[in-house]
């Protein structure tokens, strides 16, 4: 029998209006990823939330030759999850990027998420969250390499779009690789 996890990827304040590193509108799927998590709550399934966790001299930033603004620093506010999103007691967290020299966009990549999947007996991933033409891609196609069947919520994800159309295709990206998209109503653990 198939099991189901839910997967919240970065979610955090940085990544949300008023952050350093803002997606449009990344706030706006709070209220639906707590709907999620209330759903495999319920379910008795597990809960992992990914989160940047960067050194103050992360790779990834411009001062370092990287391409993006300082972001989700380690032991700043910018790096907390948004203050409304319901984590319950037990929600794994999962931190990447974590060392100065590295970066890692998929909760998959130097981290024991796949790891911990395995433990609990995972096979199927329901994956939300930010952005969606990065961390959230990533995220889904190392699910996809791992085995794992991956689900997206396509109304529980926001893009940052560097470029115009990232997104679309990040989910055409997505999809051809074997993820599911559905809308959050679709769930049903």
């Amino acid at each position: 029998m198939s099991k189901q996890a839910l997967a919240i990827v970065d979610l955090q304040n940085d990544f949300c209006p008023g952050g350093s590193l803002p997606v449009p509108d990344g706030d706006k799927i709070v209220p639906i990823v707590n709907e999620l998590i209330e759903t495999f709550s319920r379910a008795g399934l597990p809960i992992f939330a990914t989160r940047d966790w960067h050194p103050a001299d992360h790779v990834s930033f411009k001062e370092q030759g990287g391409i993006w603004p300082p972001h989700c620093v380690q032991n700043t506010p910018g790096a907390e999850f948004h203050p409304d999103l319901q984590l319950p007691e037990g929600t794994a967290v999962i931190s990447k990027a974590d060392s100065q020299a590295r970066d890692a966009y998929s909760g998959f990549d130097g981290t024991n998420l796949e790891a911990l999947l395995k433990k609990a007996s995972v096979d199927q991933v329901v994956v939300c969250g930010l952005a969606t033409d990065y961390c959230v891609k990533a995220t889904v196609l190392d699910g996809l390499k791992a085995g794992l069947g991956v689900t997206v919520v396509e109304d529980a994800i926001r893009g940052v779009n560097v470029q115009t159309g990232d997104s679309q295709k990040a989910l055409d990206e997505m999809k051809a690789a074997g993820a599911i998209l559905v809308p959050h109503t679709a769930i049903s653990p």
